[in-house]
């Protein structure tokens, strides 16, 4: 019996494309594992009315972590909602980790030495899925409110922070900086605004922060992080905080390490872990096998680090980096003409 039982996930459009180069550098560092296929994405719900199929469900609970390629998702659809987000909530992945890292020799850095790792909480905030149209008349009657909207005429998304919830991915954060040697802890928020939610997630923070002496503990707004990491992003270590602040900036910070072909993210919780690449489906270039798989290859050593497999992470992470230092096998978007393929099997050479 395998070791390991990991979910496949390849979902839609280069979902399929990218899974297929990370298999081929799985097989290379060869862990033991076993590799069951599930269906997810836009394709599930024409074909169910379900973007997470209950069987996808049933093979999560019986595995020990599952790998994600892509999902094409369609804003203004009646019922659909975003299987990842309900996967997340529904497992309780709470930590959403983001490694951004500028390996030498990729043409696409901002500037080199950037060394980020942030931690999103993954499960409420904006994404929580608490969203009314019409308001409901019990909303509608609450302080601050009342009187203000029309509610026949008015959406409304709930915000929903939690100490548990706070509390939890602060410490996941300081826990990380300590395993890592990592120097310092920033915690990015909007208290000075978003008094209660906000104020409630720093409140934790600061907490958290006390029972970790041997790390600095900065705060800092998120607009100021926003324009920060682009004037000096080598000032920055770990960030941890909320979803939607989480989302953007860290599709930023991927940007100054070459883009989303180049941001993996593990979604992990207390008994599973899920990890992807970040970018989208891109449908025009579905099975052309053409886009840049080195966010998918990337995810792949965070698995490994998830399964303690940190020799193989290592060495992973080393072929990586080589191929991307050499140059020799690039994709379109670094200026190369090599293929999805091409780059992985460089990668299981150097492996």
């Amino acid at each position: 019996m395998a070791k390991y039982k990991i979910v496949w996930m390849p979902g839609d459009g280069i979902g399929v494309d990218v899974l297929d180069a990370a298999k081929i550098v799985l097989d290379a560092v060869a862990i033991d594992a076993e590799y069951t296929p599930a269906e997810i994405g836009w394709t599930c719900w024409e074909k169910y009315g379900n973007a997470l199929p209950d069987a996808t469900v049933e093979i999560l609970k019986n595995s020990t972590c599952g790998f994600f390629g892509a999902i094409t998702s369609k804003p203004h659809v009646p019922g659909y909602r975003s299987p990842i987000v309900r996967m997340r909530q529904l497992f309780d992945l709470y930590i959403n980790q983001r490694p951004c890292k500028a390996y030498p020799g990729n043409p696409l850095n901002l500037k080199e030495g950037i060394d980020i790792v942030i931690f999103r909480e993954n499960t409420e905030g904006l994404y929580f899925g608490a969203e009314y149209f019409p308001v409901p008349a019990g909303l509608a009657e609450l302080e601050g409110i009342k009187g203000r909207i029309d509610p026949a005429e008015t959406a409304i998304s709930l915000r929903v922070i939690t100490r548990k919830g706070s509390n939890r991915i602060v410490r996941a954060a300081f826990d990380f900086a300590v395993k890592h040697n990592r120097k310092c802890v920033t915690v990015v928020h909007k208290a000075n605004v978003v008094r209660k939610t906000c104020g409630l997630f720093l409140e934790e923070a600061k907490k958290v922060s006390q029972e970790y002496p041997g790390i600095e503990y900065r705060e800092e707004n998120v607009d100021a992080v926003a324009m920060w990491l682009i004037k000096n992003p080598t000032s920055y270590d770990v960030i941890v905080t909320t979803n939607l602040f989480g989302d953007i900036i860290s599709d930023e910070a991927a940007q100054l390490v070459g883009g989303l072909g180049f941001a993996s993210s593990g979604n992990i919780g207390t008994n599973l872990a899920v990890f992807e690449p970040t970018h989208g489906s891109a449908p025009k270039y579905a099975g052309q096998y053409k886009v840049n798989p080195m966010a998918t290859l990337l995810a792949a050593r965070l698995m490994l680090e998830w399964l303690g497999e940190t020799a193989k992470a290592s060495r992973l992470e080393d072929a990586i980096a080589t191929v991307i230092r050499e140059g020799k096998k690039r994709t379109y978007d670094m200026g190369g003409a090599s293929t999805t393929l091409e780059v992985a099997e460089e990668v299981a050479r150097k492996l």
